[in-house]
């Protein structure tokens, strides 16, 4: 009967009956005790719609296996279970069942996608799961009791882009392009609070479909606005047309755009027009010499040598590197291996390097992970960190937990 019972339940049951609690007994599911191995999980559109997503766990699978390869977490192997998804939600609910009845998970770690991890959440809730490191961009995980983001809402970074533009570089006229969907609306609620503590008015502020690839009419509005500088919040593609558009219009500004962008294949895209754009980004550049980025580059090139290196895959393996942070917490404390405690070890966590992530923080009710934000500027050369990591403008904060 007891079988049924996980973690505290189960101890304090068998307590009330007079056998006696080991800590091994005590430990929650997914702990291997005896052999030292902690049991984690998460899904992954290997098929579906965005297949390409899974170079996002192969980052995560690779940081697992260099760290198991490197004595693992204080002794302890990590296994890492993944299971497709095919980024359909309700198949992301079934799998972290599947994963949690059948295999055994002590937490999801590093699972794919905004949508599906918002769809898991009740499930997580029920069971008591933690999800470590969910790669999407919803508000909601900023507050959810177990689940600890590191990606910050885009408001964040775009406010911190407007920074760097006004405070640093002295610019009075900025204007947004922003994708018309939840990405691009929360760069605009981050931009239009951040220009309003500010006492500005954008110069312009025109939305775009994802699918755009004319931008002519877009750098016309900008270019009529006067513009010192603009702030595109889409995807690599979108930057990289407007760019060229600006680049046939003659408009001569400076750009910002988001971290996920500062990738070598958006200079495959942009060729040398993306020289000088500025990216906020809460990831170190992937050409970093922090032994964390490095460690990236060299897991990468050992275990997935066809995956390309870059912004993509370092974002999978520092959402993976949270767990190691946690988990490491966890067996410092000397409490119980339990997710209840994997939650509280979590909560200790306070400016932590997390792969290539610098001043993550997570506190009871407040999971907003990373508080800090560098400049990246793209070059001939590559991707260069122009302006070390600082915290967001705490208005914007106050001002989008509101919404």
């Amino acid at each position: 009967m007891f079988q049924q019972l996980k973690g505290p339940l189960r101890a304090a049951a068998l307590v009330a009956t007079g056998v006696l609690v080991t800590p091994a007994m005590a430990a929650d599911v997914g702990i291997d005790a005896e052999n030292k191995v902690v049991t984690i999980g998460a899904f992954t559109p290997v098929t579906g719609p965005v297949p390409f997503y899974a170079i996002l766990t192969h980052a995560a699978e690779a940081y697992y296996r260099n760290l198991n390869e490197n004595g693992g977490i204080d002794g302890w192997t990590v296994n890492y279970v993944t299971k497709d998804d095919g980024y359909d939600p309700a198949r992301s609910v079934a799998v972290t069942r599947q994963m949690v009845e059948d295999d055994g998970i002590f937490a999801l770690a590093a699972p794919i996608g905004t949508a599906t991890n918002v769809a898991v959440l009740p499930y997580a809730r029920e069971v008591g799961l933690p999800v470590v490191g969910p790669i999407g961009g919803a508000s909601a995980f900023f507050v959810e009791p177990t689940v600890f983001p590191l990606l910050p809402d885009y408001g964040w970074s775009a406010a911190s882009n407007l920074d760097y533009a006004v405070n640093q570089l002295g610019l009075s006229k900025v204007a947004l392009l922003w994708e018309n969907d939840e990405l691009g609306k929360s760069a605009k609620r981050g931009f239009d609070a951040y220009m309003a503590d500010l006492g500005m008015e954008p110069a312009e502020s025109v939305p775009f479909d994802v699918k755009t690839t004319s931008f002519s009419p877009h750098i016309r509005k900008v270019a009529n606005s006067g513009a010192e500088a603009v702030i595109l919040f889409g995807s690599n593609a979108n930057l990289a047309a407007a760019l060229k558009a600006a680049d046939l219009q003659g408009l001569d500004v400076e750009w910002f755009a988001p971290f996920f962008t500062a990738d070598p294949s958006t200079r495959k895209l942009a060729g040398d027009l993306l020289d000088g754009v500025y990216f906020a980004s809460w990831l170190l550049p992937v050409s970093s010499d922090a032994p964390e980025v490095a460690a990236y580059r060299q897991s990468i090139e050992a275990y997935y040598p066809d995956d390309p290196v870059g912004v993509f895959g370092l974002n999978g393996w520092s959402n993976a590197a949270i767990f190691h942070k946690g988990f490491e917490a966890l067996l410092a404390s000397g409490n119980e291996l339990t997710r209840e405690n994997l939650v509280a070890a979590l909560e200790t966590l306070d400016g932590a390097d997390v792969g290539g992530a610098r001043g993550v923080s997570f506190r009871e009710g407040d999971h907003r992970g990373t508080r800090q934000e560098g400049i990246i500027q793209a070059t001939a050369d590559g991707f260069e960190l122009v302006q070390p990591f600082r915290a967001y403008p705490e208005v914007v904060f106050e001002d989008m937990q509101t919404e």
